[in-house]
């Protein structure tokens, strides 16, 4: 999944949590707001309006693809709260975001690689 792609499918299944979700689409949806969000704070400045609305827009399927991203490794999405935690829960829900995808179909449906 090319970078585009992969930013509108997370905008295309905006609060969509069920499913699976590739690495790919993961970690460039994770890019994207990053630097996104990034850049509207650089040219706005002070004006952190703009760089909040941007994140409050992105809050949703940020999450959503996250919680995707655990099914695609054989994990309840509510695995992904465990982020929440400091410092531990970031570091294990990282580690699990880095994981391929679990070979075949699984619980949450099929292999979005295709394999």
């Amino acid at each position: 999944m090319d970078f585009m792609t992969a930013v509108s499918t997370c905008f295309r299944k905006y609060a969509t949590f069920s499913g699976r979700a590739r690495r790919s689409e993961y970690w460039y949806f994770t890019l994207f707001t990053a630097v996104a969000s990034t850049a509207l704070s650089l040219i706005f400045g002070d004006q952190a309006m703009i760089a909040s609305l941007f994140a409050l827009a992105t809050l949703l399927p940020g999450l959503a693809v996250t919680w995707r991203r655990m099914h695609d490794i054989g994990k309840s999405g509510a695995w992904s709260l465990l982020a929440f935690l400091p410092i531990v829960g970031t570091i294990i829900v990282l580690i699990w975001e880095c994981k391929d995808s679990q070979p075949g179909s699984n619980v949450y449906g099929p292999n979005p690689k295709g394999v």
